[in-house]
């Protein structure tokens, strides 16, 4: 909610050096309100490309409207953060400007093969070498649900013993409910439980067009799962596909479906390329990000 005049009274009494505004919504533009008012050096960070949304909620002619308000947002900061170097573009294309990379990390730790869970795939319904397909993403129109759903049954069809997990929760829940009955739908999952799923599927299929990163990528590749996913965000920067994982361009859910069901089908490719996923995620931990996140707050004290 706005809270400009309590932001002010605090900021006042305590002094911040920076203040760094991570939501666009009336809070963060309360922040940005208040900061202005004291002098106080702002940045920003870009997560969600809102603009993007409308379409897949049948307000395509928000778009530009959105995207005129997060231009206007983002540029009263001094410097803006996005996770890739291909979305800095995007923004600088569309006006935004200070833009800076804001990279994302993995935490190995927590996401690794180590927490396989041979009980909770019992729960699923899925013995040892039976195939466990999961998707972990907000349960949202714009994550393409029905590209997702129509991979799975395809794979249902060819491979009865599989099994299918749904990891999140979301507006879309009842409604996934009602199309994929015979899935498992686990709700919010805390992120042991989650980095638990993850360790105990087999593949990962990850259809979304509007990410500005997709942190459930890497969290699933630092799990050994080999992850489908579209050519662009983390995938782009992480997967070599054919290596460690598999990528289709943007424009082709066919091909889409088509790796999905390849990979369903063989059990030693999806081996080889989780091995070289986890091997991956192991080279982009979160330290280096966060010491690069602190150097850029420090900057702007010399703006």
């Amino acid at each position: 909610m706005p809270a400009f005049g309590r932001l002010r009274r605090q900021w006042s009494a305590e002094r911040p050096d920076v203040v760094h505004v991570a939501t666009e919504g009336p809070l963060g533009w309360s922040a940005l309100r208040a900061a202005g008012a004291l002098g106080i050096p702002v940045s920003s960070s870009f997560h969600t490309n809102f603009h993007h949304y409308s379409r897949h909620y049948g307000a395509a002619w928000l778009t530009r409207p959105a995207l005129a308000y997060l231009r206007w947002f983002h540029n009263r900061a001094r410097i803006t953060l996005s996770p890739t170097a291909e979305l800095n573009t995007e923004l600088a294309r569309d006006g935004f400007r200070g833009l800076r990379l804001l990279a994302r990390g993995v935490n190995t730790k927590r996401f690794s093969p180590r927490a396989r869970d041979e009980s909770l795939r019992r729960s699923w319904g899925a013995e040892r070498d039976d195939l466990a397909v999961i998707h972990v993403s907000r349960l949202a129109k714009e994550k393409n649900y029905p590209l997702v759903l129509r991979c799975w049954e395809a794979i249902r069809a060819r491979h009865p013993r599989a099994r299918f997990v749904l990891a999140s929760d979301g507006p879309m829940r009842k409604k996934l409910r009602r199309l994929a009955p015979w899935a498992q739908h686990t709700g919010f999952l805390s992120s042991d439980e989650l980095a638990r799923h993850y360790a105990s599927a087999d593949l990962f299929l990850f259809a979304s067009l509007t990410e500005t990163f997709g942190n459930v990528v890497t969290e699933g590749m630092a799990s050994g799962l080999p992850v489908l996913a579209y050519d662009y965000a983390a995938p782009a920067r992480f997967i070599r596909s054919g290596e460690n994982g598999v990528t289709v361009p943007f424009d082709r859910p066919d091909l889409f479906f088509e790796a999905a069901l390849v990979l369903a089908a063989d059990a030693p490719l999806r081996l080889r390329l989780g091995e070289a996923a986890q091997s991956t995620a192991q080279t982009i931990p979160w330290e280096p990000v966060v010491a690069g996140f602190e150097a850029d707050l420090r900057s702007l004290l010399a703006l």
